[in-house]
């Protein structure tokens, strides 16, 4: 049913009929559920503020508030998802003029963030002790992400028929819907869809593991409930009895895309492997590593200058 809007109508209400009409069935449900929490905040911050009275000072000012709570960042996400519904508004008549224009985005200082991850000998230390036996269990989870890099619902979607034992592959080209109701998912992006070169250890293991398994279902999911905070729990367990670093299964991702780097894989190699859309997204995320292998490069140059006297 269309809703009509007039100058009564709230800018919230107007907010959820455009979520509801332009965004509901087409994006993914983690990144719908963003706009219904930029919704919450609209409820709290302006609950009372009409669609006709959204001018530029009213609306840097209703993004100062948000501001208040948030890292710039975000801020920035906030204002994008309400610059649509608004663009939209004016294009109907609802509002005379952009409000949005020459905003100023402000926000709290980002917390400094470091991302945590095993180095080979921890990781060697920590996959050494696992209990891999003949039926599927959590450490064969654990052993997969480890030594693919692939993220937890990707990992989570897996099938026997995934697996191309011959050409030592994994295909990777859809994810398991774990915050929901279970059932397979598209992959976060186009670049996800992506073949990861494995091992011939774990071909020979997951060729054993998976032989009597149905080919079309997911070798980790036995019933529809699956959380993260059960595997991450176990990796806990094993991390304390070992007295490593407690990481999460993001971790292991981290420590395989880590682990490369240091070993000299190229960047563009890293972002394929991890199904990055680009390879910006992994420079930023690993920069701190980086920027280690760039003091390691200016360390080898110096020494190979003063080689040549």
């Amino acid at each position: 049913m269309m809703m009509k809007f007039n100058e009564q109508t709230l800018f919230c209400q107007y907010y959820r009929h455009w979520v509801h009409i332009y965004k509901e069935g087409a994006i993914r449900d983690v990144t719908l559920n963003k706009y219904h929490m930029t919704q919450h905040w609209l409820e709290k911050l302006v609950p009372d503020l009409f669609l006709c009275d959204l001018s530029r000072t009213v609306y840097q000012q209703l993004i100062n508030d948000y501001a208040k709570y948030h890292e710039r960042q975000t801020t920035m996400d906030f204002h994008h998802q309400l610059k649509g519904a608004i663009l939209d508004a004016v294009d109907e008549g609802l509002i005379e003029r952009d409000p949005t224009r020459k905003i100023i985005i402000k926000g709290k200082a980002p917390r400094a963030k470091k991302i945590k991850y095993l180095n080979q000998f921890e990781l060697h230390t920590l996959l050494a002790n696992l209990d891999l036996g003949g039926d599927v269990n959590w450490d064969w989870f654990i052993l997969l992400v480890a030594k693919t890099g692939l993220r937890f619902s990707e990992a989570l979607a897996l099938t026997p028929q995934d697996f191309d034992f011959a050409h030592q592959t994994l295909h990777v080209n859809k994810t398991w819907n774990y915050k929901g109701n279970g059932g397979f998912l598209p992959t976060k992006n186009k670049s996800s869809i992506r073949k990861i070169q494995i091992d011939w250890q774990l071909v020979m293991q997951f060729a054993t593991l998976t032989k009597r398994l149905p080919v079309d279902k997911p070798i980790f999911v036995s019933h529809e409930n699956v959380y993260n905070s059960t595997i991450n729990h176990c990796l806990e367990r094993h991390c304390k009895k070992l007295e490593l670093p407690v990481i999460s299964i993001h971790g292991l991702r981290h420590t395989h895309a880590s682990i490369l780097l240091f070993a000299g894989v190229s960047i563009a190699s890293v972002a394929r492997r991890l199904g990055h859309a680009s390879m910006t997204t992994t420079q930023k995320t690993y920069l701190h590593i980086i920027q280690e292998l760039e003091n390691q490069d200016i360390d080898l140059v110096m020494r190979s200058l003063a080689n040549l006297m």
